[in-house]
This record gives C-alpha cells, structure tokens and sequence, in this order.
C-alpha cells in the first residue's frame, strides 16, 4: 500500500460498482431514453446523467447513515421505492408514451431515472456507504474516492460513444430496441422491488 493510495481497496470500490451500476447495461436503455433525441442531446444526457448519479453517491457516501437516519428510511423502503419509480419508466418505454419526448424531459431523463435510480441506485448507495465505513486512513479515503470518480468516468464513456451505437441503430432499430429495454428495466424493477419486500420481512419478521 502507497502513501497516498491503497490499491487493493481501488481495485475492490471500482469493480464493485462496476458491475452494480453496470456501463454496458446501461447503454440499451440510454439509447431507449435518448435515441430520438439527436446527437447533441444525447451527449448532453450522457454528462448530466453520469454528474447526477456522481453528486448523488457522493452526497451519500459523505451523509449517507445521516440522512437515512434523519429522515428514518429504510434500505427495503429504498429499494421499493426505486423499483416502483423505474417500473413506471419500463411501462412507459413498452407502450411507446417516449417517443416523443419534450425538451423539458431531457432534464428529468438524464437525472430520473438514469442518473438515479438506475445508476445511483440502491444497491451502489449501500455499497458506498459500506465502504465508507473501512475508509480510516488517507490511502483508504483517496482509494475509495478515486473509485467513484474512476467508474463514473466509464459510465460516463458508455453513453457517450452509445451516440454512434444509435446512429447506426436508425430509429426502427432503436423502436425495437427501446421495447427490449423496458422488458429488462421492468424486471430489475421487480427484482428492487422483491428484495426491499423481503428486507421488510427479514427485519421485521
């Protein structure tokens, strides 16, 4: 371990949230979200979705047990409530009310859902703070915050070469593809959702 920087604890925070947030997953549902968009919006989302899920693991990774604790939620009460917003969002993407999104939408899609819940979600919001409680010593501390500011970076990459992805895809390929998305979205809703159901009774079974 460096004088500045633990390593191990790098590597562990990265892949962490690496595969909870999942870059490459996210793309079809970006692409779902923001295909029709043009390019420029589509990069403009890229960065606010990436700066919002950033802000908000930060906010929790800094406040996190205080804030949860202030206000007295709960981790399944999180996790239902995450899963219900982007069930409506899967709904919404399989009877096609996005294709014709609005610039005042542009704003909401890049902060809700993608920056939060999808990205910044409940599961990377406890795995941050998780981490924050090893986090004693500077090595500790500049590992686990070049961690967040590392995967957010690639997060950030993911959607912002999607662009291309989506020029190709032309707008009957990103139709189909948004109609995949919303499937898969709809079952990561209900899988937040079962878990928060099963932490409710775990906790007060």
């Amino acid at each position: 371990m460096s004088a500045w920087l633990d390593p191990k604890l790098l590597a562990s925070v990265y892949l962490t949230l690496f595969v909870i947030m999942d870059p490459p997953g996210i793309i079809p549902i970006f692409l779902a979200l923001t295909g029709r968009r043009g390019k420029k919006a589509m990069t403009r989302l890229a960065l606010q979705a990436a700066l919002t899920s950033f802000g908000v693991i930060v906010a929790f990774a800094l406040f996190g047990e205080r804030i949860l604790a202030f206000l007295g939620i709960s981790l399944p009460a999180l996790q239902v409530s995450g899963g219900l917003l982007l069930l409506i969002v899967a709904l919404e993407l399989l009877t096609g009310k996005t294709d014709e999104p609005t610039e005042v939408d542009d704003v909401n899609v890049a902060m809700v859902p993608l920056g939060t819940p999808l990205l910044a979600g409940p599961g990377a919001i406890v795995a941050t703070i998780l981490f924050v409680r090893q986090a004693d010593t500077t090595p500790e501390i500049s590992a686990l915050a070049l961690g967040i500011i590392l995967v957010h970076v690639t997060i950030y990459l993911a959607m912002r070469y999607s662009v291309f992805l989506g020029n190709l895809l032309k707008p009957t390929g990103i139709l189909v593809l948004t109609r995949i998305a919303g499937l898969l979205l709809a079952a990561i809703a209900v899988e937040l959702v079962a878990d928060g159901v099963f932490g409710f009774i775990e906790a007060h079974g």
